[in-house]
């Protein structure tokens, strides 16, 4: 196997097109044509400890789920450590890919792995309903625009055909894809225009087709220049919408998860840190004075203190996220939903060995590391 392979398969398992506009997701070290020589190292974090696991392992690639490369670097030298493991990365031929926020994102990622454990199901199962807080909406490429015109009935053939030829009208794995209606179509010709139907300066009528298919932006001015070159009309009529982006329920940042059996935050808590195998988790009840059972959860794994708003407009009762900042906990708590902090990483390390198991299936030889571990300790 090559890198490229690797990629591949991590494209297939975490689409980068699902991570957030702000992440830097994909090959961040490495050359795709060469050749993958050694295990491959998976790790929440690219620290030296787990870069130096890697080398005298002789990996030939470390998945790391958070970017090393992040913000820009200056430089790559020996100067700082956030330098030297790229250095060192590049010096051993290591490669270097992150999925983060797209492995949160996609149905089986991080957050659904997390809300298995909450609502106590079973490994890929989750007893509920389970929902994206923030959906992913993306058209196909070939499903941007819809491109419209009106043809007399006997000549939407031809123009469709012609629409088609100029790549209009492509759904997945289908071709010529088009809606027609009949109507009627009214005009009124000028001393100096040339129509092709009827006589100039008389309203005329004609029997026609409203014809539409769907258009990528790339082939829309070809599809306009056919259509304009094809149609029998002196001054075709040609309508162009933008079409917006579909969302996808399960798919996104953040989950609304509603249990089938309601829970108190206490027990949550509880819940979540059995899960996630952590010595204490911290939570906070909108209410302190009344832990009452709650059934509607937001939940983000590591940092989602910016999806607390949108989860509580979404009518989730507590708030299941790593870490938030003071005033973001306040906020929700003021809003009336609880809170339940399992630690940034602790809320992501433990989806590793499921990673692990999906690029192993592909052929890979993956291990997770053994010296990836929560920088902050506890007393």
């Amino acid at each position: 196997m090559r890198v490229s392979d690797l990629v591949h398969a991590m494209q297939q398992i975490a689409p980068p097109d699902h991570a957030e506009s702000w992440d830097k997701v994909g090959l961040l070290v490495g050359d795709g044509s060469r050749e993958l020589r050694g295990p491959v190292v998976l790790t929440i974090d690219l620290t030296e400890s787990v870069l130096g696991e890697a080398v005298a392992m002789k990996a030939g690639a470390i998945i790391a789920y958070h970017p090393p490369i992040f913000e820009p670097l200056a430089r790559v030298t020996d100067a700082t450590p956030r330098q030297r493991v790229i250095l060192r990365a590049i010096e051993a031929g290591i490669a270097v890919y992150s999925p983060h926020t797209a492995l949160d994102a996609v149905p089986g990622g991080v957050t659904d792995w997390l809300c298995e454990g909450l609502s106590e199901g079973n490994p890929g199962k989750i007893k509920g309903d389970c929902r994206a807080l923030s959906p992913h909406a993306k058209n196909p490429v070939t499903q941007q625009i819809k491109i419209v015109t009106f043809v007399p009935a006997g000549e939407a053939e031809k123009v469709r055909n012609a629409l088609a030829s100029a790549g209009a009208g492509i759904i997945g794995q289908y071709t010529l894809c088009s809606f027609s209606s009949a109507g009627t179509g009214t005009f009124l010709g000028s001393e100096a225009s040339n129509p092709q139907v009827g006589q100039r300066g008389r309203v005329e009528q004609v029997d026609e087709v409203r014809l539409e298919m769907v258009c990528s932006k790339a082939a829309l001015p070809l599809a306009v220049e056919t259509l304009r070159g094809l149609h029998p009309y002196e001054e075709p009529a040609i309508d162009v919408y933008e079409l917006q982006p579909t969302p996808r329920r399960g798919t996104g940042a953040g989950r609304r998860l509603a249990l089938d059996h309601p829970a108190t935050v206490h027990d949550l808590a509880q819940r979540l840190k059995s899960f996630i195998k952590r010595p204490f988790v911290r939570y906070a009840l909108a209410d302190p004075a009344n832990d009452r059972p709650v059934s509607r959860l937001g939940v983000v794994p590591g940092s989602g203190g910016e999806l607390s708003r949108i989860a509580h407009q979404d009518g989730c009762e507590v708030f299941v996220t790593g870490e938030m900042k003071h005033h973001e906990v306040l906020g929700a708590l003021n809003a009336g939903m609880s809170v339940i902090l399992g630690g940034h990483t602790s809320t992501e390390r433990g989806y590793l060995p499921r990673l692990r198991d999906q690029l192993s299936s592909r052929g890979f030889n993956a291990v997770v590391s053994a010296t990836d571990r929560d920088i902050l300790a506890t007393i």
